[in-house]
């Protein structure tokens, strides 16, 4: 092992060593020059550029990363992301003192030479072989603007950014070549403006206009001198001259700068002295990267956007093509958020339940007929601090756009989709059921999709009150959330007709996971999202027809071309009639139902209550014609615990319902988002049961009463003989058994 100073440097055989080493390689530069595109040095080992003779089109116009912005629908700023904070400027945008201090510090000789600088290699040579070291570098600014280009396509992969900056002889030959070929076919004035844009200065900036705004807060047109000297002083060493850490060394390094575009005449002594005696004076802005600068709530919505890009074939075939158009951005994207409807969902999500109560509430919203997303909030803010209550996980979506892992049993807003699959069979919904609180069903009466039963158990449900037992038609049955009706009423529609309807509609079970063929699938057992329920209901809402949910407009890249984006697919999942039907029954849920405390006054309104077994879950899924929103209720983090006896938003309940926080929250929502049109639902006239006769009326008139078959928009009474449900009170307790919700 060779010896060290006791001072800690070299001993005299190192530095010889090593000078050798300096001159051997420089010396093999110089005649790499003329040497062919592989020859003695071994340049087709790997790592090397395929087409060694012939400029890649890349170092032309390299494709640089830069910002990606974020708009709303109507160009709000929502957010900007990048992996490199960089905005690509033209040389006439860029400081004249720029341009010149550059040059300047990094190759005085730039506009006299070539691509390689040979007076420079000999004198560092002559200086190198003087110092025993390697004190001076000899390469030109195109050989560093060439360096550059292979790191930039490097990205952050290590091994990468190894090979683009190992010091080998083949390495530096290749570069060489390339310069060459750069300086004939660029010129000198777009290498300059090339490598202003592609250059690191720093504190997360690169290119010459992301440096000027984070350290002066100015465009790189209005750097004066003295700014200009630090910025051009930065690239040698971006950590120890950074003026953020250190204002005396980047000062020091500044003069320096100054001086020597003294030398060289670019600027005369006296503005020299004047700009050196200038103290640094740093206009610092804070860089805001990533969908946790969203502004009005919108990180979730944010993050969904760059999941879309990231999972959608139509932004690359794989997901590494994806990953490189979302680094490489430079894009503008256009999208779906409305920021009316935003700021309604904001306030609605933090209304009733505050960001460190035990449970969190999540709020999206859906256009019928266009698919389009146009909010997406929650209580919990999006972030990573735990301590304030952050989270980055998106409860209205699923796992593959960075939700949870399946999302949660709907409860009882499942049932206008067994009430569609009816309709769409041909039953009445006036079909009614006269049943106990509390039946027991057999499994194997429900058939599945490959005609076998589903099942050979026991399957006992229950309403929500003791209290609710006698006739129900469909109307009632919705109105009250009655799961024995519903129970029944899937028996006779079918289970695989059922879960077919699901899937029209666009109920969905992440991770591909197929709807489980379970007759409690009824009650909303399984589980959904609540961008996806609020889908279904803007499917009801659009008679019918159900659109692939979307949240991108239109994406520019950085070249002005436009790139295609997903777009909605629309198909009817129903006929009119049916979607119609269902749309003036759950009407009935608002007006006088399950759904009385999120109601509109204004407007025509519809919507369906859920909660869960035990509690979990609380949801009111409503929509008018022209706006669907999900509101979900419910623990989101640990065991999923049971909402009785919470004070959630500073308010107690002893048991959580759909309508009585889910409801007004759906309210909040939908009455700040709406619009002064009110376009109405369709009329229908919906069949009703017959009502139970009254013997001593019937004697009386001579006549047998007929069915009722009003409108479902005209308020009716209970059937004579039905006790009314107390909805105040009643039985608390914990139903079991799987059995899906109620209210």
């Amino acid at each position: 092992m060779a010896k060290k100073r006791s001072g800690g440097g070299l001993t005299g055989t190192q530095q010889a060593a090593k000078f050798l080493g300096v001159s051997v390689l420089s010396g093999a530069v110089l005649a790499g020059i003329a040497l062919p595109a592989a020859g003695a040095l071994g340049l087709a080992a790997k790592g090397t550029v395929e087409g060694f003779d012939e400029i890649p089109s890349n170092l032309k116009t390299p494709p640089l990363s830069q910002r990606t912005t974020i708009l709303d629908s109507e160009g709000g700023l929502i957010a900007t992301v990048y992996s490199r904070d960089r905005k690509v400027v033209p040389l006439e945008k860029i400081s004249p003192y720029m341009q010149k201090a550059i040059v300047a510090i990094e190759d005085a000789r730039f506009y006299e030479h070539g691509a390689i600088d040979l007076k420079g290699v000999l004198r560092a040579i002559n200086k190198n072989a003087q110092s025993g070291g390697v004190s001076e570098g000899a390469s030109t600014l195109t050989q560093q603007y060439v360096k550059n280009v292979f790191v930039e396509e490097a990205g952050d992969d290590p091994e990468k950014v190894a090979q683009a900056t190992q010091q080998t002889i083949g390495r530096k030959v290749r570069e060489l070549k390339y310069a060459i070929q750069v300086e004939e076919e660029l010129g000198k004035k777009k290498i300059l403006e090339n490598y202003l844009n592609i250059t690191f200065f720093g504190q997360q900036a690169y290119g010459i206009e992301a440096a000027s705004q984070r350290y002066f807060s100015k465009p790189a047109a209005k750097l004066d001198l003295g700014e200009a000297a630090m910025m051009a002083g930065l690239v040698q060493s971006p950590s120890r001259f950074d003026p953020i850490n250190d204002l005396q060394e980047a000062t020091k390094r500044r003069n320096i700068v100054l001086q020597r575009m003294t030398d060289v005449g670019d600027i005369t002594q006296a503005e020299f002295e004047k700009a050196k005696a200038k103290p640094i004076k740093l206009k610092v802005k804070t860089p805001r990267n990533g969908c946790i600068t969203a502004v009005d709530g919108a990180g979730f919505f944010c993050d969904y956007v760059r999941k879309t890009i990231l999972t959608d074939p139509v932004f690359g075939k794989t997901v590494e093509d994806r990953q490189k158009l979302w680094n490489l951005g430079g894009l503008t994207i256009r999208t779906t958020l409305d920021p009316k409807a935003q700021a309604a969902a904001n306030e609605a999500a933090v209304a009733k339940v505050n960001k460190d109560d035990p449970v969190a509430t999540a709020v999206v919203q859906v256009k019928p007929g266009t698919g389009r997303i146009v909010s997406m909030s929650q209580s919990r803010p999006y972030g990573l601090d735990q301590k304030q209550h952050q989270t980055t996980l998106n409860l209205a979506v699923g796992s593959k756009m960075g939700g949870t892992t399946y999302g949660f049993p709907v409860g009882s807003t499942f049932k206008p989709i067994t009430a569609a699959a009816a309709l769409e069979k041909g039953l009445s919904p006036a079909q009614s059921f006269d049943t106990p609180w509390k039946i027991s069903m057999k499994e194997s009466d429900y058939t599945r999709c490959d005609g076998k039963p589903a099942g050979y158990a026991d399957w006992s449900v229950q309403n929500e009150l003791k209290t609710e037992k006698g006739a129900y038609d469909m109307t009632s049955a919705l109105g009250k959330s009655i799961n024995t009706y519903f129970a029944k009423l899937e028996q006779m529609a079918g289970l695989c007709e059922t879960l077919s309807m699901a899937k029209k509609v666009g109920y969905e079970r992440e991770l591909g996971k197929p709807i489980k063929q379970s007759p409690s699938a009824t009650l909303g057992s399984l589980e959904s999202t609540p961008l996806d329920m609020a889908n279904v209901y803007a499917t009801f809402a659009n008679r019918g027809i159900y659109c692939v949910p979307v949240v991108i407009d239109s994406i520019k890249a950085a070249n002005g071309d436009k790139l295609n984006v997903p777009q909605t697919r629309c198909t009817r999942a129903m006929s009119d009639r049916t979607a119609d039907m269902i749309n003036q029954m759950l009407k009935g849920v608002v007006e006088d139902g399950t759904g009385t405390k999120a109601g509109l006054s204004d407007r025509d309104n519809a919507g369906k209550t859920g909660t869960t077994e035990g509690r979990k879950d609380a949801w009111f899924v409503g929509y008018t014609p022209d706006l669907s929103t999900a509101v979900w209720v419910g623990d989101d983090v640990g065991k999923r615990e049971e909402m009785f006896d919470l004070t959630i938003g500073g308010v107690y309940y002893d048991k959580v319902c759909g309508g009585c926080l889910p409801g007004p929250i759906w309210r909040i929502a939908m009455t700040g988002a709406l619009g002064s049109e009110t376009p109405s639902f369709v009329g229908i006239t919906v069949p009703r049961a017959e009502k139970p006769k009254d013997p001593k009326k019937d004697e009386k008139n001579d006549k047998p009463r007929r069915g009722d078959d009003k409108p479902a928009d005209q308020p009716t009474s209970p059937f004579p003989g039905i006790t009314i449900p107390d909805l105040t009170g009643g039985d608390t307790t914990r139903p079991g058994n799987g059995r899906g919700g109620n209210r």
